[in-house]
């Protein structure tokens, strides 16, 4: 997770934080209140929510990005940490996440660490990968590794609305709001759109040009249309109190 290229995700997939901007809408931040942003990326979004007057912390587990985002944003507090290693006890009004936790497959660990840096009342406002989120995609992949005689895997923990609820009340958070919905969404860079992203978030993969060869080949059906890819993204997002 911590092998990231700020350029590229920059250049190429804005849409990451362009489509959680509506998050912030739930996460409401009041001016005076103490906001941490759990993999805050390159920052763009930890902007936002410190546009309403909070005090934004903006933590994530890559060097590289902790370094985009204070050169994009130099008035902004920014610190490399791993959202299940977070060491700050009661610190904030609000804890707030887009698109980080799926790929931390250890739900509890993260859980507790982001739980334990909430005030009590506090809420915690997440958006990530749920439950069908790229199942295409995960069917090409899968079918790529066994063309290649590899073993399966992938890196990323897809829950449903029941699996994730039961995983935040473990840790004393409950559960007021919680959505499972399809985004699709139209990858940048026409027939290479899917290359890239497996560049960008595919690492783990050993991605070479008979691996990505085969990765299309097997998504097209699904996947492939007018010229470009969209990616058939499924998104989890929940808001929970401290209690």
């Amino acid at each position: 997770m911590s092998q990231w290229d700020p350029a590229l995700y920059q250049s190429s997939h804005s849409f990451v934080w362009e489509r959680g901007r509506g998050l912030i809408e739930l996460l409401a931040p009041r001016a005076g209140e103490r906001i941490l942003d759990a993999g805050c990326g390159t920052g763009q979004l930890t902007a936002e929510i410190a546009k309403a007057g909070a005090q934004v912390l903006g933590i994530d587990n890559s060097a590289a990005m902790i370094e985009q985002a204070r050169t994009n944003f130099p008035e902004l507090s920014f610190a490399q940490s791993d959202v299940r290693s977070i060491e700050l006890l009661e610190e904030f009004d609000g804890v707030f996440s887009n698109a980080v936790l799926h790929w931390v497959k250890e739900a509890d660990e993260a859980a507790e660490a982001l739980s334990r840096a909430l005030k009590p009342g506090g809420r915690l406002v997440v958006e990530f990968g749920g439950h069908g989120n790229t199942q295409a995609l995960l069917d090409a992949l899968f079918a790529a590794q066994d063309k290649l005689g590899r073993e399966r895997f992938h890196p990323w923990y897809y829950p449903g609305i029941a699996e994730y609820a039961s995983v935040l009340e473990r840790h004393g958070l409950e559960v007021r709001f919680a959505t499972l919905f399809d985004r699709p969404i139209a990858l940048e860079g026409g027939e290479q759109g899917l290359a890239r992203w497996l560049d960008m978030f595919g690492k783990t993969f050993q991605i070479t040009p008979d691996f990505v060869r085969l990765v299309e080949e097997y998504a097209r059906p699904k996947l492939h249309r007018d010229g470009g890819w969209t990616m058939d993204y499924r998104r989890l997002r929940v808001m929970a109190v401290k209690i």
